[in-house]
């Protein structure tokens, strides 16, 4: 499954608008960078927003998403420049797409399997890094040390 959602990522057709694109990328939030003047969303995933707050295994409300955010600054910072493929834009004009840091680590998967993001269900299946996702919650990383996050929430709900 991921195999074909890169391949969608990588045709002609699907970066014939912009091409890669590659530099330094600054942090908008934990599923958005900037890289020349252009956002880019992170295919695939779903990170806390800013604002979202989440339990710790304690039960105590922690900052998630602001979290999630500077977790994905350090991950960038430790290799760059940062290389993105676009899928296309999303609703707010944002390319949609997939980073690599230029040791060739895939940005997206990492934010969910260290348990900073959470796959983003497409077409009714469990999302493309559904496997990176199951494993994070089975080592309690990241937002799955406590609750899980409940979509629209600003708390997270056990599931």
């Amino acid at each position: 499954m991921a195999t074909i959602a890169l391949a969608l990522l990588t045709t002609p057709s699907a970066c014939a608008a912009a091409g890669p694109l590659r530099g330094d990328a600054s942090v908008i939030d934990g599923d958005t960078i900037k890289i020349g003047g252009e956002r880019i969303q992170l295919y695939g995933v779903d990170a806390p927003e800013d604002w979202q707050f989440c339990r710790d295994e304690t039960g105590a409300d922690y900052q998630c998403g602001k979290k999630a955010a500077l977790a994905l600054e350090a991950f960038l910072s430790a290799s760059r420049p940062t290389r993105c493929r676009f899928a296309g834009r999303d609703r707010y004009g944002r390319y949609i797409g997939a980073c690599f840091r230029a040791d060739g680590k895939d940005v997206n998967q990492w934010l969910v399997e260290s348990g900073h993001a959470v796959s983003r269900e497409e077409n009714h299946d469990k999302g493309l890094y559904a496997a990176a996702q199951e494993m994070a919650r089975s080592v309690g990383a990241g937002m799955w040390r406590g609750q899980a996050r409940a979509e629209g929430s600003n708390h997270v709900a056990e599931e």
